[in-house]
């Protein structure tokens, strides 16, 4: 195999495959780098404190330019709908979130869960929000990240069966009083200004996503194999002509041992 691939013919023949796949391998770099250049950052201003009123309704879902938008939304606190929820990181810390019910007044109007901020123990966030549901009432303008509604998870077999642990709009309404066939919206506001007695929620901008062009990404795969194949078909044409060598020694061999009997 060695010496046939040695040989002048199949020389050139292995220069102008590798030529061949060079030309695949260059047209394969340039589509991917077309894949990169045309790549779409999707970025929205996140930051930028919108009216809830124009990102979302009540009873509607949560359309993806509204998740993690920083809102200002009005409305008012209702008393006794203050609710405990276990098992909320904050900074890789496990604790508990306190989530209040506000009523909507300057946009559609309709239910909003508010986080209104984290404690590390379960006394620490009952307490805050006794003490906030104490004081709740009156028209207020909640500051916060908006975010999109969470499951509902059924707590353990061992645990308080009103336990909560995500927000969840489907579980929070059956908790609320007297909230029956009002809009909701679903989806919550994490509250940029923690309630007395809690420290603030971290609630980080969203990652900007980046969209590549997906049909440029594939022609580079196939350029790739296409280039492969350019030295894959020359070794398959160097083997074929050992073959072919092999089979016509050993049809001379045979002759001869013919002719000589």
């Amino acid at each position: 195999m060695l010496h046939m691939m040695l040989r002048p013919r199949w020389v050139l023949a292995l220069l102008a495959a590798l030529a061949i796949a060079a030309g695949f391998a260059l047209l394969g770099q340039w589509q991917l780098e077309r894949a990169v250049e045309q790549a779409v950052v999707v970025e929205r201003p996140t930051e930028e404190v919108r009216p809830l009123a124009e990102l979302a309704e009540p009873d509607g879902p949560t359309e993806q330019a509204a998740t993690g938008q920083r809102v200002e939304v009005s409305g008012s606190f209702v008393p006794g709908d203050t609710v405990v929820i276990e098992g909320r990181l904050n900074d890789g810390v496990e604790g508990y979130w306190v989530v209040a019910h506000l009523e909507v007044t300057d946009a559609a109007p309709g239910g909003l869960p508010v986080a209104l901020g984290w404690a590390a123990d379960a006394d620490t966030a009952r307490e805050a929000a006794d003490r906030f549901d104490a004081g709740a009432g009156g028209e207020t303008i909640v500051v916060g990240r908006f975010l999109p509604s969470e499951a509902p998870v059924v707590p353990a077999a061992d645990a308080d069966p009103q336990s909560m642990t995500t927000v969840a709009v489907a579980h929070l309404i059956n908790v609320w009083a007297d909230y029956d066939d009002r809009p909701v919206y679903f989806g919550y506001v994490t509250a940029g200004d923690p309630a007395a007695g809690l420290e603030a929620i971290s609630s980080p901008p969203p990652e900007q996503s980046v969209e590549l062009n997906w049909l440029n990404v594939f022609y580079a795969v196939e350029w790739v194999v296409f280039a492969g194949f350019a030295v894959f078909l020359w070794y398959r044409l160097v083997r074929d002509a050992v073959e072919r060598e092999r089979e016509a020694a050993e049809e001379a061999a045979a002759s001869g041992a013919a002719t000589g009997d």
